[in-house]
């Protein structure tokens, strides 16, 4: 592409590095600035990855920022994504979209209504290990879906990170941090979903942390830290989901598995972009493995974003959708809700899959330009 799209990125923690990676090895990408609330740790990522440490004011007062990524803390999310919205820029937020759904919905609207992208995270989806999934299912490698089983097994943050209390907060514990990766998976391969029920509690409340510089000191959670759901989709399969930061050891510690009519699915885990990809049925001696398509664009985090800024040049939808985003977000705080009162909830949201991947394009390219 001749013509660069400038961009902002507000939060420099742990995941910006990835992204600023991701994005300047695109080549069209130019990162135009940093915004932290800690000024030393933008001019710093500045001075690493490029563009200049700036303060929000500026950011959004700069019409050459196209779009901006959101890389706040989980809680912080919706108040920064609607500040760039009602500014007029276009958003790619990390997962999740909010905490709260009507927060989620209003970020929704807003972008909407002002005739704005809006895009979040996860966009591991889009790597050939789930695009190759999807291409199976819808193939027939498997038959007919009938079912899923989905598990996240942990034992929390507190034994690796130096501030593990925001996973335990408002918004938070494992559904919250891990779920998106897990349901955004299932959505993709089996479609929307129309129904919830779910189980939430907290197992360990008092999390002692192990993270070096912090040995002994104690976080309370206030967020349930083990839930399960169960899911029924529009298209008839039924999902299980255990997501949990109270479970010291297990043979499940991150799967996905898909059950058919005529075999079973080991799906790649989520939280990454490629594979193995495995299939068997009731005739096969082993699993065989599915070749994975070779990708043109880095796996890495930041691909959600590029599509949505190259979908715009394109006038197509972009794949890491707010839809997307927000039906996730549905089915997480659902879950809670469905635990709270005790019921089966119908879902109020529901979304298109995705178009799949094009891989037949110049390498980190998304879509076939003539600038």
């Amino acid at each position: 592409m001749s013509v660069k799209s400038r961009i902002g990125i507000v939060g420099c923690g742990n995941i910006a590095p990835v992204y600023a990676r991701t994005l300047n090895e695109l080549g069209w990408i130019d990162i135009a600035g940093w915004v932290d609330g800690i000024p030393e740790r933008a001019e710093r990522f500045a001075a690493d990855h490029g563009g200049a440490a700036i303060d929000m004011e500026t950011l959004v007062a700069d019409p050459s920022i196209e779009a901006v990524v959101n890389l706040t803390p989980a809680h912080a999310h919706a108040a920064v994504t609607r500040r760039l919205l009602e500014s007029g820029k276009a958003v790619f937020s990390e997962k999740p979209l909010g905490t709260d759904f009507a927060e989620g919905q209003a970020l929704v609207d807003l972008a909407n209504e002002r005739g704005l992208r809006l895009g979040c995270a996860p966009d591991t989806f889009l790597g050939p290990g789930l695009q190759a999934a999807r291409a199976a299912i819808e193939r027939g490698a498997i038959g007919t879906p009938i079912a899923a089983n989905a598990f996240f097994l942990g034992f929390g943050p507190e034994w690796w990170h130096p501030n593990p209390e925001i996973f335990y907060g408002a918004g938070a514990g494992p559904l919250f941090d891990m779920g998106p990766y897990y349901l955004t998976a299932l959505v993709h391969l089996l479609g929307p979903a129309r129904s919830i029920s779910g189980s939430a509690k907290i197992g360990v409340a008092d999390r002692v942390i192990h993270a070096t510089g912090r040995v002994g000191d104690v976080v309370t959670s206030t967020a349930p830290t083990h839930t399960s759901s169960i899911i029924d989709f529009a298209g008839g399969a039924t999902a299980t989901l255990v997501t949990s930061f109270d479970v010291k050891a297990s043979n499940f510690r991150q799967v996905i598995e898909i059950y058919g009519t005529e075999a079973t699915m080991q799906v790649p885990d989520p939280n990454t972009f490629g594979g193995p990809l495995m299939v068997k049925s009731i005739f096969a001696d082993d699993w065989r493995e599915i070749p994975l398509p070779t990708p043109n664009v880095p796996l890495q985090r930041g691909l959600g974003l590029a599509d949505m800024l190259s979908a715009t040049r394109a006038n197509r939808p972009h794949r890491a959708s707010a839809e997307l985003a927000l039906h996730v977000l549905e089915l997480m705080t659902s879950t809670v809700r469905s635990s709270e009162e005790g019921r089966r909830l119908d879902l109020a949201t529901s979304v298109e899959q995705s178009a799949p991947m094009r891989y037949r394009l110049p390498a980190n390219t998304f879509d076939v330009f003539d600038d």
